[in-house]
């Protein structure tokens, strides 16, 4: 029965496919750094569950934590209706974290609906409807999320999305024109995940913050992907000292628990208490669980001092897999993307390295690169382990 429970057909019949060719590993446990299959293999994961596990799996004081959560309390009630110790305390830390404009929090259940309150936040609070969005970006799958994405191939199926959005060019300065007194909110990734790794320059990221402060335009950051120390801060945005009216985060915020977040200033999140109340609501927003693990997740950090080492482990990684099939190698911290000279080269590599238990993936949006974003405490001897055998991937191509 165990077994079939847990088994590759049961997966194949009973959950919904996304693909028609899963990785298909079929998971009994997993611990640090590794995945345990079925069949006795580990696996080295080298994209933390893609973003999510950034401290690896089953770390003892995230699981401490979870266990101590769950015998107080589960679920009691709805966001927003009873105080509760395990938000109250996520809360405290990442307005700690945080500079003092983002100082107050509503956790939702996924990156995708922060995304979907911080565009309803920005059009309430500025009575505005049009929304500027940036080719390349990923925000999620959700209707509002997938409006403003800029991948066609995974948005024409489900037309119409949201009015009135429009798409300028990443790192394009002289396109910023475009923003006006009739934008509600520019939502951007500092750091384009999905698109492979393209990073925001200081000088696009601070033109873009003084337009929004000349048109009242409110900038929205989502760092659902690259939050939670990938670069080596805290958030992305803390590399360039430019502060967003909105912060979106997730992914690693819950340790390995479902939470995300919309990250405001209380003047601005008081608007979602009338004209109408219950401006945005949730049943399972700021979930105790996840609040508890995400808490012992940021505490895991500070107390092990990882942020420091997240740029040491990045540049062990980048030189180690120098090579000259490699064409380029994008990279913030621990976040990369390696580029290549097709498609059919990056797949030949994710499936050599599966197949010699080293799991890297694919970007949805950039099929000539595929990434790794590792877990923050992975050591620097499982770093030249796992390089090794990238390496003998590259080796292979003719």
């Amino acid at each position: 029965m165990e077994a079939e429970r847990n088994g590759i057909e049961t997966f194949k019949k009973l959950l919904a496919p996304t693909t028609p060719f899963p990785l298909g590993l079929e998971v009994e446990y997993a611990k640090g750094l590794y995945l345990h299959t079925t069949d006795g293999k580990q696996y080295m994961d080298l994209i933390s569950g893609v973003g999510v596990s950034n401290l690896g799996h089953s770390h003892p004081k995230i699981v401490a934590a979870i266990k101590a959560q769950a015998d107080k309390h589960l679920h009691v009630m709805v966001y927003g209706e009873y105080a509760q110790s395990a938000p109250n305390a996520l809360a405290q830390k990442l307005t700690q974290i945080l500079p003092h404009s983002l100082n107050c929090c509503y956790f939702t259940n996924s990156g995708a609906e922060s995304i979907e309150g911080a565009l309803k936040l920005a059009k309430r609070y500025t009575e505005r409807s049009e929304i500027i969005a940036f080719r390349g970006a990923y925000h999620g799958s959700t209707h509002g999320a997938l409006s403003v994405s800029g991948n066609e191939t995974k948005k024409r199926a489900f037309r119409p999305l949201l009015p009135n959005v429009k798409f300028l060019d990443f790192n394009q300065v002289e396109q910023l024109e475009a923003i006006t007194t009739r934008t509600a909110a520019v939502l951007v990734e500092p750091i384009q995940g999905d698109a492979g790794i393209r990073i925001g320059t200081p000088e696009f990221l601070r033109a873009l913050r003084q337009r929004c402060h000349e048109t009242g335009a409110q900038l929205i950051f989502d760092e659902i992907q690259s939050g939670i120390g990938r670069t080596g801060q805290w958030y992305a945005f803390m590399h360039y000292n430019v502060t967003p009216d909105i912060l979106c985060t997730a992914k690693a915020l819950g340790a390995g628990l479902p939470i995300g977040a919309f990250i405001a200033s209380r003047e601005k999140m008081e608007v979602f208490t009338d004209s109408p109340m219950l401006g945005h609501i949730t049943s399972f927003g700021g979930n105790a669980l996840s609040c508890a693990a995400a808490v012992a997740g940021l505490e895991v950090i500070e107390e092990e001092a990882l942020l420091p080492e997240v740029e040491k482990k990045g540049q062990l990684f980048e030189e180690a897999l120098q090579h000259p099939k490699v064409k380029e190698i994008r990279r913030k911290g621990l976040f990369f993307a390696f580029e290549f000279a097709t498609a059919n080269e990056v797949q030949q590599i994710v499936e050599y390295c599966l197949d010699h238990q080293v799991i890297c993936f694919w970007f949805l949006s950039n099929p000539n690169s595929f990434r790794i974003a590792p877990p923050l405490n992975i050591s620097y001897s499982e770093i030249k382990k796992a390089c090794t055998i990238i390496r003998q991937a590259f080796d292979t191509l003719k």
